[in-house]
C-alpha cells in the first residue's frame, strides 16, 4: 500500500479531522475516499438510479409556463 506524506494549513487540517470524525473514518480512510470519488470515472449508484425517476416537463426544452422563452425569464 502506498504512503503519501500531505502538508495542510491549520484551516484546512481541522476541517479535514473534523469531516473524518463525523464519516466514522480515519483520517486516512477518509482522504482515500476523496479521491476514489474525485477520479471516478462513472456516476455513483445513487445517480444512476435517478434516471427516469421523473416525468418529462417543458423545462427541458428551455420553457416553463409563465417564464416566456428562457425559462427563467431572462434572456440569455
Amino acid at each position: 500500500m502506498g504512503q503519501v506524506t500531505i502538508y495542510l494549513d491549520p484551516d484546512t487540517e481541522r476541517k479535514m479531522h473534523e469531516a473524518a470524525k463525523r464519516s466514522g473514518l480515519s483520517q486516512s480512510k477518509w482522504i482515500a475516499t476523496l479521491i476514489r470519488e474525485k477520479t471516478a470515472t462513472t456516476w455513483p449508484s445513487s445517480i444512476a438510479e435517478l434516471v427516469g425517476a421523473w416525468q418529462e416537463s417543458s423545462v427541458a426544452d428551455g420553457k416553463s409556463e409563465g417564464s416566456g422563452e428562457g425559462g427563467c425569464g431572462e434572456t440569455i
